[in-house]
């Protein structure tokens, strides 16, 4: 039985204007998947994929169609360092443009976070290696919506995003 020596959290850098998709999944060839999901969901996508392989070589697989984004990427995953986890950055687009794609690829175990707010990964280690415990996506709850915060959660969705009509 392996014993858990330490643990950590890691902030994710979130490049400004851009979000963050953490998951886990199973396979070398998970990079190139979320790539094809990912360049065939939206034209003006821009995105960086780091994947942190976890058998030999235990490399941290990249690609994307944005440079910045996929050095944003590495080095996100550079920080976690744990088997199988998956960072994609995205820009000129959202998670729920692409979320549903990022599940559907074979290799995708799971997704802990999709968001723009500030990032905690809480990661451990053992003899063997890291892994993802958790995260902490943006803050505290500081109390419930009234009536003013309802019209303009509405506003946003419907006139500013245009998710609604």
């Amino acid at each position: 039985m392996s014993a858990i020596k330490g643990w950590q959290v890691e902030r994710m850098e979130i490049p400004e204007g851009c979000n963050i998709i953490l998951g886990q999944s199973h396979f070398i060839k998970t990079v190139e998947d979320l790539f094809e999901a990912l360049v065939t969901s939206s034209p003006g996508l821009q995105f960086g994929i780091a994947f942190c392989e976890a058998s030999e070589p235990c490399l941290i697989r990249r690609d994307g169609n944005c440079p910045d984004l996929v050095e944003a990427a590495v080095r996100n995953a550079r920080a976690l360092s744990a088997g199988h986890a998956f960072v994609v950055l995205i820009r000129n687009g959202y998670p729920i443009n692409v979320l549903n794609r990022i599940k559907g690829v074979q290799e995708v175990c799971g997704i802990f976070a999709a968001t723009a707010n500030p990032l905690e990964v809480l990661v451990f280690e053992t003899e063997q290696g890291r892994g993802i415990a958790g995260v902490v996506d943006g803050f505290s709850s500081r109390g419930v919506e009234e009536e003013s915060h309802v019209e303009a959660r509405k506003n946003l969705l419907r006139n500013i995003i245009g998710y609604k009509r």
